[in-house]
């Protein structure tokens, strides 16, 4: 695999952008990592919890306004407002004193998270060169996990004091300003004339139906991505019985596999393209995560190590194809649509979890909700290859 030869402004950008990436998976992975301990103190049930969840997925909802002025005034600057926004609201977690009040607070910072990370994913593949961008992206995805891994490996040293991760999370403040001054404007943004809404051209030429079938792909993954990522320290929990310890060292495994899975979906995804790399991984997903919750607790190790690297191939796939489709002008809030529709897809996922897992079980509810993450994954065959053509205006 070749290294990627970057210019200083390309390398400054991957740094600060990178910073923020880090900073957002760390915020993000808090609620997942201590669910059990925090269903433990408000008294919460699955219904309970799926309710939450479906707060939070409503979160992408804010992040397409705020991505629609990265489109319009730029990159940098909204990147550093979302790093302090999702900074106060996860300090402020810190002291909800109960579910319904962290469900709100958690709704803002999801907010900001999403727009982040759409934003810098958009910035990333912007200023990669064109043959480089799935490996660019894999990068980003690299950073991320490092800032989930430190959540990993702090939380079992902490637990089950939880809050105590959202007080830690409050550092991002200090960053903030340090984005702002440092990362660099996106050369390919300023080259380009914002022209009227991004939505409305999103929703034009041949625009309209990427936007439309990417999005419908997203929200059938999310049907059962997002119950499953949520909920599944709680499975391991309640119904396999693992502990703290257990379940932080199956995240780890978990996680240098898809760290090497990241590298090597960027590389390939380069070398191969986008499209049946995608349709492969993203199908391989949705049957290897239903049946993690469909046997015992080896079976459930075996397929979370496995639905881990395979889901992290597809991120540098997925972020690549999704940024290449659409043009500059409205590239931040293309990923922000697609990020609804991930949204709309979580909350029935969630519910559909949530009500049906009182009588089924939790595992069988997650299998259940798994068809439509297979059949999403067709959809893209809808979609063309856009491997290496440049980024449309």
């Amino acid at each position: 695999m070749r290294v990627i030869n970057l210019d200083d402004l390309q390398r400054r950008t991957l740094v600060w952008a990178g910073l923020a990436v880090i900073l957002t998976a760390f915020d993000g992975s808090v609620l997942v990592l201590a669910l059990p301990a925090i269903a433990s103190d408000f008294h919460a049930q699955i219904p309970g919890l799926s309710n939450l969840g479906s707060v939070l997925a409503l979160g992408s909802l804010g992040a397409l306004p705020l991505a629609t002025l990265a489109d319009r005034f730029g990159r940098r600057r909204l990147i550093a407002i979302g790093v302090a926004g999702f900074s106060i609201a996860n300090f402020a977690s810190a002291f909800a004193p109960s579910l319904t009040a962290l469900a709100l607070i958690r709704l803002v910072a999801v907010c900001f998270e999403a727009m982040v990370g759409g934003v810098a994913t958009a910035l990333i593949v912007e200023e990669a060169p064109p043959g480089r961008r799935g490996q660019a992206v894999s990068v980003l995805a690299v950073l991320a996990g490092i800032g989930a891994g430190i959540t990993v490996v702090s939380y079992p040293l902490l637990a089950p004091h939880w809050r105590w991760l959202f007080l830690a999370g409050g550092v991002g403040l200090l960053a903030a300003p340090a984005i702002w001054l440092r990362l660099p404007e996106g050369r390919t943004w300023s080259k380009v004339r914002p022209s009227g809404s991004a939505l409305r051209l999103l929703m034009g030429g041949p625009w309209r139906r990427r936007i439309l079938v990417l999005s419908a792909t997203t929200a059938l993954l999310a049907v059962l991505l997002e119950p499953a990522g949520l909920l599944f320290t709680v499975f391991a929990s309640d119904v396999l019985h693992m502990t703290p310890v257990a379940i932080s060292t199956l995240i780890v495994a978990s996680g240098v596999a898809g760290a090497v899975a990241y590298v090597a979906g960027g590389y390939l995804s380069d070398r191969f393209g986008r499209r049946w790399p995608g349709i492969g991984l993203a199908a391989s997903t949705a049957v290897v995560t239903s049946l993690s919750f469909a046997t015992g607790i080896v079976g459930f190790v075996a397929g979370n190590v496995l639905w881990s690297a395979i889901a992290s191939a597809s991120t540098p796939v997925f972020g690549a194809w999704s940024a290449e489709l659409f043009p500059t002008r409205a590239r931040a809030t293309a990923e922000a649509t697609v990020g609804v529709a991930a949204a709309v897809g979580s909350v029935l996922g969630l519910q559909a979890v949530g009500l049906l897992s009182p009588s089924i079980g939790l595992g069988r509810a997650i299998e259940l909700v798994g068809v439509a993450a297979v059949a999403g994954a067709f959809l893209l065959l809808l979609l063309p290859e856009t491997k290496q053509a440049p980024l449309p205006d």
